[in-house]
């Protein structure tokens, strides 16, 4: 059977996967001072940050609507598998659900699955690329979503910023109980848990807070020799690489990728953000 992989804007695709005909990208709208940027091929993540620098405000996001989900849905595929940024981070969730009810109606039946990936970034590309290696391996539609939505309750997210301004500014913190003083240059190792954000360590300093996340990666992960370790950065490469290379000196993961931050990853994570999934 064919299959199309349908994914927010959130999902930070690695570059050899963005013009491949088996994903499609549905766009999250950045706003920044009245500046309205789509989140797709268009996005200049270096003028991006800069006007984010240059402003007072907090920049916000919107979802897609569900129309936009709706003509995704509209392709020659058997079977769409789609990932969305947490339910309870994004409306986008929502907005694909209503999409496959609305094409439902004015299309008809089809096989069509959302999968709220409880995380965001490269959380959502981990859990897209196993919908495509499910789906590559033969297993029916049914088997593909079983087998997916398995994987990603057992994926971990954790993440380590320069600054939480944005998520605080735009309600995202709702999980956290406390947050350290930035003043004192405390940094938060934060996980996504079920889907909302807590605090499970802290460093002083963004390189402590680095190592510590690394640590705790290593600690609690389970068979990683079958798993795939995915890395988002804002703008900082040789970070995420000595992210990279100090978890592989501690657990052999099957694979390690290291992907750019698209506009919503963007948008929260800020510049200098790191985000780990396994």
């Amino acid at each position: 059977m064919s299959y199309k992989i349908v994914v927010d804007s959130c999902c930070d695709l690695p570059v050899e996967y963005r013009k491949n005909p088996k994903f499609e990208v549905v766009p999250l709208i950045l706003e920044i001072d009245g500046n309205v940027i789509v989140d797709d091929d268009t996005f200049d993540q270096a003028d991006y940050l800069a006007k984010v620098a240059a402003s007072e405000n907090c920049a916000k996001t919107a979802c897609p609507s569900p129309e936009l989900y709706m003509n995704a849905y509209d392709c020659d595929a058997d079977d769409v598998y789609v990932v969305t940024l947490s339910s309870k981070l994004s409306g986008s969730y929502n907005s694909a659900l209503l999409g496959k009810d609305l094409f439902h109606e004015e299309k008809g039946d089809k096989n069509i699955h959302i999968i709220d990936s409880l995380s965001a970034c490269c959380g959502e590309t981990n859990i897209a690329l196993k919908a495509m290696e499910l789906a590559e391996s033969g297993l029916s539609f049914n088997e593909v979503v079983t087998e997916v939505e398995k994987y990603r309750d057992e994926m971990a997210t954790y993440f380590v910023l320069d600054s939480l301004d944005t998520l605080r500014k735009n309600g995202r913190l709702t999980g956290m109980k406390a947050l350290v003083a930035t003043t004192l240059n405390i940094k938060p190792v934060c996980i996504g848990a079920k889907g909302e954000i807590m605090q499970k360590s802290q460093g002083i300093g963004i390189r402590k807070a680095l190592v510590k996340m690394t640590e705790i990666v290593a600690s609690e992960i389970e068979n990683p020799e079958e798993k795939r370790l995915m890395i988002t950065h804002v703008n900082c490469y040789e970070r995420a690489c000595v992210v990279r290379d100090l978890i592989l000196k501690k657990v052999p993961f099957k694979e390690a990728l290291i992907v750019d931050a698209a506009g919503v990853s963007t948008t929260y994570a800020g510049a200098g953000g790191i985000v780990v999934t396994c």
